[in-house]
Formats: structure tokens, C-alpha cells, sequence
């Protein structure tokens, strides 16, 4: 997938470029409270619609079994999860994947303050077509990851 073809690539290089602003500004150590209310703020700067703390229904076999809590969703189509720990859990990327499964969105950023700022752009995709007399749903997974600033 080349960059031209990248979901919401508009909305990502401006949280990516916000993410980076507040780690230049802020550095390393501070509690992750501390990078959102930050991150807020540069999102809002630059035009976008921010909801933070915002709850998702997770369902099984179609009933509702818990809710989930996400740090942020920016223009109704990008998750955003932010860590602030010196290593990333190994279970960070998974649990917002299964974020993005649970929600109808397709697009998350794992921004990661730790001792180097990093992210991670995170996409679940469902293609919907006709097949017959009955609807088939294609998921497409995956991940990308940047150290450095685009």
C-alpha cells in the first residue's frame, strides 16, 4: 500500500504531526494524561474534531457484553490510543486493533512517548460485496510503524 492509498491519510499526518509537536515540546516522563490533554489541544489548533474517553459497545454472537474505552477519536474516523510507558505492552497494538474490530471504524494510531517517540498506524477493513444470494465480508489487517518524524 503505497502512501497516496492509505485510509484517512489526510487525518493521520495531522495527528502524526501533532504527536510530534507535543513530544518535541514535552519530552520523555510525563504520565499519559498529561500527552493527551497536550495532544488535545494541537488537534484542536488545527481543526479537528477530538472526542476523548469515548465508549464503545463490544457485542458477542449480537448481544452487548462490555464497553471498552477509547483515549480518542479525531473527525469520526481515526482511533487513537496514546502510551507513555518506557516500552510498549506487547498487547498494545492487538487491543487497539480489537478496538477498531469493535467500532465501525477502520484507522488507529498507537503514539508511543516513550524514551523515542514512535507510532504505529493500524487499519481493519471491511470490504462488503454480493456474492450470490448472500453478503460476504472481506477484513483486511495490518500494521505500519514510524520512528521517526514523516
Amino acid at each position: 500500500m503505497d502512501n497516496d492509498d492509505l485510509l484517512e491519510r489526510e487525518v493521520t499526518n495531522d495527528i502524526i504531526g501533532a504527536f510530534y509537536v507535543v513530544y518535541n515540546k514535552l519530552g520523555f516522563g510525563f504520565l499519559e494524561h498529561v500527552y493527551n490533554a497536550a495532544l488535545e489541544r494541537e488537534l484542536l489548533a488545527r481543526g479537528r474534531a477530538v472526542a476523548r474517553q469515548v465508549l464503545v459497545q463490544i457485542f458477542y454472537d449480537g448481544e452487548p457484553i462490555a464497553t471498552q474505552r477509547l483515549d480518542f477519536i479525531v473527525d469520526g474516523s481515526v482511533v487513537v490510543e496514546s502510551k507513555s510507558t518506557e516500552r510498549l505492552p506487547p498487547n498494545a497494538q492487538r487491543q487497539t486493533l480489537n478496538y477498531l474490530r469493535a467500532s465501525t471504524l477502520e484507522v488507529a494510531l498507537v503514539l508511543h512517548f516513550g524514551p523515542e517517540p514512535r507510532f504505529y498506524r493500524l487499519f481493519h477493513t471491511r470490504k462488503e460485496f454480493r456474492r450470490a444470494d448472500r453478503k460476504v465480508t472481506d477484513s483486511s489487517v495490518g500494521a505500519q510503524s514510524q520512528a521517526t518524524p514523516p
